[in-house]
């Protein structure tokens, strides 16, 4: 393979004409909005030692490598290069929690292992070949998160990563206007457990989660291919089962692993939703021989970042921060969260919840529903879907309107939680807060 050829004497691979390492490959990625074929002397001019283009119009002396694909091409490269290398490969996946879970784990793991893990949002047809392609020889572990918005991608991402192990991290109602149904979001997630079954070792799973049951024996996996955690007394004889043992407002847990080695463990992370993150860590923590301290260890000094399960203390209030991303799943479980925290004065401040498709008035309503059913009553809501609910709480069309309400009346001597999607753009009022 001579793009294979020229990787391993060039091991940098570069996809925007702006930043472009010496001597690294350019790889002309098209999107909806542009062609990169169009950048790719531009790359060259700036550092790359080849570019890698689809369009022959732009091949115009042997630095330019003709393909008949770019993202193809990327993708077979990153696929090939995961094969000659002996790097464990984990792959997540799930509707929620699977960003935070792969730090917990990375965390956990990088207390004896040399590993690899995604940055940031890297998880999707592009960000799962360009991690793969920073992997070493050296890298005794690798941490791929893999994401999803339409059917069929987890079993193309799986392809290319050929994982060892996967772990689901729970199905919940995202992406609904690109899957179709929640149907829909269960069959791509559990592609990676089809993988699995057919290529891997085994997999993760959470015994308390229904929908994971079903998946897994639908897949045909055998106990042999499992290994359970749960949250449920009723399952104490799992490998790893857990515990909360505080939630005001960090997260502490106790864990008996083995049947016999109990540990308490102090989290960072805010919100009873993220034990099952923290049992999937430990879990992978015990499988690959890291010692109970060292699982707590790691675990303990994991920090939130990136606005997920975030705790900011500022000097008027402090600040539950959630507004990476949002859906009716972890909307609802943020809420009841929130709920039954023993602080106050309790103030909610929701964005809406996008790519939910026909389903978005229904589903914004049931949230606002759920926030009466639990009685909190300081909400401000913001978005056009929330504005169309029938709803007593303040409703706001943009952040802006937001903003200049919180100018006036501001907000003091309260625990705030903000969430919301992405979209929305909440993280702009944590300034007036």
């Amino acid at each position: 393979m001579q793009l294979y050829s020229l990787f391993q004497k060039y091991p940098i691979i570069c996809t925007d004409s702006r930043n472009c390492p010496q001597d690294s490959i350019f790889f002309a990625l098209k999107g909806e909005n542009f062609n990169a074929n169009a950048y790719a002397k531009l790359a060259l001019n700036n550092g790359c030692k080849y570019a890698v283009v689809d369009e022959a119009e732009y091949a115009i002396d042997e630095r330019y490598i003709l393909v008949d694909s770019v993202l193809e091409s990327l993708q077979d490269l990153a696929k090939h290069h995961r094969k000659q290398l002996k790097t464990s490969i984990i792959g997540i996946t799930g509707t929620n929690g699977k960003t935070t879970s792969k730090e917990l784990i990375a965390s956990v793991l990088c207390e004896k292992f040399n590993i690899l893990y995604t940055q940031g949002n890297l998880n999707n047809h592009i960000g799962v070949p360009l991690t793969l392609l920073k992997m070493k020889s050296e890298h005794e572990i690798a941490v791929i998160e893999m994401g999803a918005n339409h059917l069929g991608e987890i079993k193309i991402l799986s392809e290319i990563a050929c994982p060892d192990y996967g772990i689901i991290t729970n199905v919940g109602k995202a992406h609904l206007e690109g899957f179709g149904s929640f149907e829909g979001i269960m069959k791509t997630k559990a592609e990676l457990y089809d993988f699995i079954k057919n290529e891997g070792k085994l997999i993760f799973k959470n015994k308390d989660n229904k929908f994971l049951l079903k998946m897994a024996d639908d897949a045909g996996l055998t106990s042999d291919k499992i290994i359970d955690f749960s949250l449920n007394s009723e399952n104490k004889n799992c490998l790893v089962w857990g515990e909360i043992s505080a939630n005001s407002p960090f997260l502490e847990m106790n864990c008996i692993v083995n049947q016999s080695d109990a540990v308490n463990i102090k989290t960072k992370l805010v919100g009873a939703y993220n034990a099952e993150n923290i049992l999937a860590a430990v879990t992978i923590g015990n499988y690959f021989g890291i010692e109970i301290e060292k699982i707590k260890k790691g675990l303990e000094n994991y920090t939130p970042q990136n606005n997920r399960s975030q705790l900011t203390i500022t000097e008027n209030n402090k600040l539950i921060v959630d507004a990476y991303n949002a859906n009716p799943t972890s909307m609802a479980a943020a809420i009841k969260n929130f709920a039954e925290m023993d602080v106050s004065p309790k103030v909610l401040i929701l964005g809406d919840m996008l790519e939910l498709g026909d389903l978005a008035q229904q589903e914004h309503q049931a949230i606002v529903n759920l926030l009466k059913e639990h009685n909190l009553t300081e909400v401000f809501l913001v978005g056009k879907f929330f504005k169309q609910t029938s709803t007593d709480f303040c409703c706001f069309e943009t952040v802006e309107l937001l903003m200049h309400q919180l100018e006036i009346q501001p907000i003091k001597n309260s625990y705030v939680i903000i969430k919301g999607s992405r979209g929305i753009k909440l993280e702009n009022v944590l300034g007036l807060l």
